[in-house]
């Protein structure tokens, strides 16, 4: 499933959250030029500061969404869920055939249980493809730990299922995947298989609960 990437610009709207940071630095050590998108410019400064303070030579910059988005090759939306429908109208305008990564997952929670917020769509995936229906969307990412990816002493080792419609974008989000060291990509079928992926990080957050561990997961018996 590898696909021969150039080094384009990786943009990352919600950079500066946990995962955003995480795909930021982890995608970077890989050799991408990354932008972290934000609207608050003193929370991207501080972002870049910590990601190079952890790897010096990271190609880095901060710019706000609209420019992120305009600017970058490959966007990745890793932003809460109650921002994801504004976010995306806002920038719309520029993701016009450009592949859109989706990391994010709708969430509510109840006496500290993680819970999958149901919507109509299905996942936030088929809703961000529903509101960019000119751009590629593929979900990605979900059950990745932000922590893992931030601790480079730790492996990253899991499976990340990506789903999507466009089958070269998937292969190349899939091969973008792999760039990181211990990643294997999972092609996990069409966009609407994305409310699985989406919906299965509920339940490694409550194993984190349980276990006080940050979990991931591996598939077996699939092709090497």
């Amino acid at each position: 499933m590898t696909v021969m990437l150039s080094k384009e610009i990786i943009g990352i709207i919600g950079g500066t959250g946990p995962e955003g940071q995480g795909l930021a630095l982890r995608l970077g050590l890989a050799g991408f030029p990354i932008i972290i998108g934000s609207r608050n410019p003193e929370k991207g400064t501080a972002a870049i500061e910590k990601l190079l303070s952890i790897a010096p030579d990271l190609s880095l910059s901060c710019k706000d969404n609209l420019s992120t988005a305009e600017q970058s090759d490959i966007v990745v939306i890793s932003v809460p869920f109650e921002a994801h429908q504004p976010t995306l109208e806002a920038i719309k305008s520029h993701l016009v055939g450009k592949i859109v990564i989706n990391v994010v997952v709708p969430l509510t929670f109840n006496k500290g249980t993680a819970y999958p917020v149901v919507l109509p769509e299905g996942s936030a995936a088929v809703q961000s493809q529903n509101l960019l229906p000119e751009s590629k969307v593929i979900s990605a990412f979900h059950n990745v730990a932000a922590p893992h990816l931030l601790t480079l002493s730790h492996s990253v080792d899991c499976d990340v299922i990506i789903c999507g419609d466009d089958e070269q974008a998937k292969r190349k989000v899939c091969s973008l995947a792999e760039h990181i060291q211990g990643v294997k990509s999972i092609d996990g079928g069409p966009l609407s298989n994305a409310q699985f992926s989406e919906q299965l990080t509920a339940l490694l957050i409550n194993l984190n609960k349980i276990y006080k561990s940050h979990t991931m997961i591996r598939f077996t018996g699939l092709p090497a």
